[in-house]
């Protein structure tokens, strides 16, 4: 993505989208706003020289159009059949979201993205969404298709991520395991989801970061034993900490709503979720020892060129080990 002024202009664009359909007071509002990030994202996303890039902006287009088109046509019949509009509702923004069983489109977007879209995709573009659908807890039906989303999404984006080699496709399958976390969490308060999505947020924006600044896209990028020693590490912790593998930083969001889910009772749902992390964090490990036993002969720490590239790794490294410090803090308290 540059940043000319068309890219900025888009991406304003974009935002205002998403605050105007987070804000909106009506369904037609809310459909405008995501009109609105939709047509801003497209152009985004588009290049003319590469082809997968286009692609992915095509399926982006057809499948978010839709989701608005489902939208559009159930809030003119809220009137006449409210539990049915709402229900229509919410399957088109699962869908928009990528929760699954909606999901057969969000990796192979993934796939056609820099890392830079797909940090948008993975972010920003799950806002309005998410946000429209927790607007929708209180009706019956509305409740029991994100339950039953939720679930389906913990299992298909744990067993999804299994014998993947791309990182776009793993990070892809990973987001959808962690909106199984936020739409459970969303069925309890409205806080607890809002800190797992921004907690979600930075540190899979640190990850995406720091695989763009590496170029890595599969994982024989990372393997290659002539990549040194400290990439490899920090990327082991970063997909460790997106795994939530206590003590790191994205434990911290699941301790939340595990301590949420308890105290509600939801033992047999938090019981599913706690199962596709387990499996989630199987390839993680088993990706990590594949990805250490490969090391380069000829390690050396260089400390006197440090060039302001590496600079800001040192805040991406330093953003998923903060967990580490936790503990502390608790024990100081």
């Amino acid at each position: 993505m540059s940043f000319s002024p068309y890219s900025m202009m888009f991406f304003f664009t974009m935002i205002s989208g998403t605050i105007l359909s987070v804000s909106s007071t009506s369904w037609i509002l809310a459909w405008i706003g995501l009109e609105l990030n939709l047509m801003s994202f497209i152009p985004i996303i588009s290049s003319k020289t590469n082809l997968l890039s286009a692609e992915a902006a095509l399926k982006y287009f057809l499948i978010q159009a839709l989701g608005s088109a489902v939208i559009i046509f159930a809030s003119t019949l809220l009137e006449a059949t409210l539990n049915f509009s709402l229900l229509s509702i919410s399957l088109a923004l699962l869908l928009k979201m990528g929760a699954a069983p909606f999901h057969f489109w969000f990796p192979q977007v993934m796939e056609g993205m820099n890392w830079l879209h797909g940090t948008l995709l993975m972010t920003i573009q799950k806002m309005a969404p998410m946000f429209l659908i927790s607007y929708l807890t209180a009706n019956l039906f509305s409740w029991t298709s994100t339950s039953l989303a939720a679930a389906c999404s913990a299992l298909v984006g744990a067993i999804g991520g299994l014998n993947q080699t791309s990182l776009r496709k793993i990070l892809a399958f990973s987001s959808i395991n962690h909106m199984s976390w936020m739409l459970f969490s969303m069925l309890i308060n409205e806080t607890s989801w809002i800190i797992y999505f921004i907690l979600y947020s930075l540190i899979t924006s640190s990850i995406t970061m720091l695989f763009f600044s590496f170029q890595a896209y599969y994982f024989s990028n990372i393997i290659n034993p002539q990549c040194s020693s400290l990439p490899k590490t920090v990327s082991v912790l970063a997909l460790f900490s997106l795994g939530g593998l206590p003590p790191f930083s994205g434990f911290i969001p699941k301790w939340f709503i595990i301590q949420e889910m308890i105290y509600c009772s939801f033992f047999y749902t938090l019981a599913i979720l706690l199962f596709s992390s387990l499996i989630t964090l199987y390839f993680y490990i088993r990706l990590a020892l594949s990805c250490i036993s490969l090391t380069h002969s000829q390690n050396k720490w260089i400390y006197s060129s440090i060039s302001p590239v590496s600079q800001y790794k040192i805040i991406f490294y330093l953003l998923n080990l903060s967990g580490l410090l936790v503990p502390s803090f608790l024990f100081i308290l």
